[in-house]
């Protein structure tokens, strides 16, 4: 007999980022993951969540019957613990994900970054961002793209580069130096080159790209077609990935592969704070043009924050 799978209602933006670290908890806990999508309206678009007099008057109908707060809710970011919050206090049990800038208390259980710097008996800390990039999921990508990238040179250079931001700038000529670097690279240690954009990617960064890696030894993904990026994870040497992007990285650590961060102008504490803790832990090194690579092992928090869903929803896995 199938055994019925436990639901989770998630109370997130509709974004990548958002569904990555909320569906790839959820999944890995054992739970199947429902999306509630998050949309502040009117005014409260641009008032900070945590100062919301009734959140759930200020995002737009989230579609919750209530059967679905019979199921646990697992909430994420500022927003997302505004909602979460105030569906516990109707009687919904709620994980929280990244830092809610509200007292964790208003939680059964929060799953933060430590970079985050929150504490509370009911705070979970990680050193990454929660994904769903597991080692089956890499097995079977490796199955589907290793023939679409055999005509490569090896080593195999996965690039994963994000795009600009309010901490970070990679417009034209962040996307020029890029490049140029990983022409370098290309020319000097003789490396094949798999590249994906991602949505953030502006279209001049894309340009500078192509054109600094044009030749046969580079391939670069047009964002037609299906999305390489898992197959570039599961089949790279070695990564290169920008700083931007705390999920981008977060995958990229969680293989066999040395990771080398390329850096970008601008400036986060919390990123300067998450990365230098894995650069202590021997998991990244900067990008510098050339291909370094290294002894890495995988390390991926999310199987300790999933074990600590279980722990609080008292779930076994499936024998």
């Amino acid at each position: 007999m199938t055994a019925v799978p436990h639901l989770a209602s998630v109370i997130a933006a509709d974004l990548a980022g958002m569904r990555s670290q909320t569906f790839g908890l959820a999944q890995r806990a054992g739970l199947e993951p429902r999306l509630h999508a998050l949309v502040p309206r009117g005014v409260w678009r641009h008032v900070p969540a945590a100062w919301w007099p009734a959140p759930l008057r200020a995002v737009q109908p989230l579609g919750l019957a209530a059967d679905d707060l019979a199921h646990p809710v697992i909430s994420i970011g500022g927003s997302g613990g505004a909602v979460g919050a105030a569906l516990r206090r109707q009687g919904a049990r709620v994980i929280q994900v990244q830092n809610p800038r509200l007292p964790p208390d208003r939680f059964d259980l929060v799953i933060a970054n430590r970079h985050d710097r929150i504490a509370g008996p009911n705070v979970v800390l990680t050193r990454t961002a929660l994904h769903g990039v597991t080692p089956e999921r890499l097995a079977q990508a490796c199955v589907e793209w290793a023939p679409r990238l055999a005509h490569l040179p090896r080593p195999l250079v996965a690039v994963l580069v994000g795009g600009g931001n309010g901490r970070f700038r990679l417009g034209r000529a962040e996307g020029a130096s890029l490049a140029a670097g990983l022409a370098a690279m290309m020319r000097r240690d003789h490396v094949g080159i798999a590249l994906t954009p991602s949505r953030r990617t502006a279209p001049e960064v894309c340009l500078e790209l192509r054109h600094a890696l044009a030749g046969p030894d580079a391939w670069i993904w047009d964002q037609s077609g299906p999305n390489p990026y898992l197959g570039l994870l599961a089949c790279a040497d070695a990564i290169v990935v920008t700083m931007d992007s705390v999920s981008m990285i977060s995958e990229a650590v969680a293989t066999t592969a040395p990771v080398m961060v390329a850096a970008l102008p601008g400036r986060s504490r919390r990123i300067g704070h998450f990365l230098q803790e894995l650069m202590q832990a021997g998991r990244i090194r900067p990008f510098a043009g050339r291909l370094e690579t290294w002894p890495a092992s995988p390390l991926d928090d999310t199987v300790m924050a999933a074990e600590a869903v279980r722990h609080y929803l008292g779930l076994r896995l499936p024998e």
